[in-house]
């Protein structure tokens, strides 16, 4: 078997030809850590009232519901493209209502504008696809000669938060969340909330971004991906699948504190 598996790998590392090939390059990226501080928390009609009423709030935690990404050219500087991105964040907070009463869970809307400058290059083509239909895009057809903007990013660190009394300024009057479909599917109505007390939450974010476009390339190519194993029969006996699984040693004892990699 390991003579085998010597011999495949002989073969993969003997160049055979040269084939082109349609993929999307990346023309530029970024990666950035922001520490996004004192952002104010939307409630809806729903849970603002529980807000006005807590004695004090704890945010336990932050999700990313979704990020509108939005591609333009820079004037002036051809080649360059403005990547604009509103990230949502979904905030978990516990309400406490009086002194040493149960903290009530309730959720809230709040969000970040963000804009990076990013080479993407020139085109001026224009592209159809089978997967879409005659109208093309739903942004528009001048959208295909935009690169395509791609943002990695996992959910925020919390850092702080910060509770305090609405301001005088008609008690929080007309705030306005830019559209987002999934922020009132999940927390309700943020238009005339009459609002008292605000939420401002400080949290880290790590995101990745990247202006991509399909091009043809050409790569080297050894050979065909042919499967060097062949799939395990089962009889459906379940203690014959039970014997094949191995042992959860590592279940039985935890690793130390030494064991673990500290970097």
């Amino acid at each position: 078997m390991a003579e085998n598996t010597m011999n495949r790998q002989s073969e993969f590392t003997c160049f055979k030809e040269a084939v082109c090939i349609n993929a999307r390059r990346i023309y530029d990226s970024c990666s950035d850590k922001d520490c996004l501080e004192d952002l104010q928390v939307y409630f809806s009609d729903q849970t603002q009232p529980i807000i006005n009423k807590a004695v004090s709030v704890k945010t336990r935690k932050v999700k990313i519901l979704c990020v509108n990404v939005d591609v333009e050219s820079v004037p002036f500087n051809k080649g360059f493209y403005s990547v604009d991105m509103t990230f949502y964040f979904l905030v978990e907070v516990a309400a406490t209502l009086t002194p040493g009463g149960a903290p009530v869970t309730v959720c809230g809307i709040s969000y970040f504008n963000k804009k990076v400058i990013l080479y993407g290059s020139e085109a001026s083509s224009k592209e159809f696809s089978s997967r879409t239909c005659a109208n093309g895009c739903s942004k528009g057809e001048d959208a295909a000669a935009l690169p395509e903007a791609i943002v990695q990013t996992v959910d925020p660190v919390v850092l702080a938060s910060r509770f305090c009394e609405c301001p005088e300024k008609s008690c929080c009057p007309g705030f306005c969340i830019p559209n987002c479909g999934c922020c009132c599917e999940l927390c309700g109505d943020f238009e005339d909330v009459s609002a008292s007390k605000e939420l401002y939450i400080t949290i880290g974010l790590f995101t990745i971004v990247q202006l991509q476009r399909p091009v043809a390339m050409m790569i080297p190519a050894y050979d065909f991906c042919i499967p060097d194993k062949e799939s395990e029969f089962s009889t459906g006996d379940p203690c014959e699948m039970f014997r094949k699984i191995q042992f959860p040693m590592a279940d039985f004892f935890p690793s130390r504190l030494n064991d673990m990699d500290c970097d």
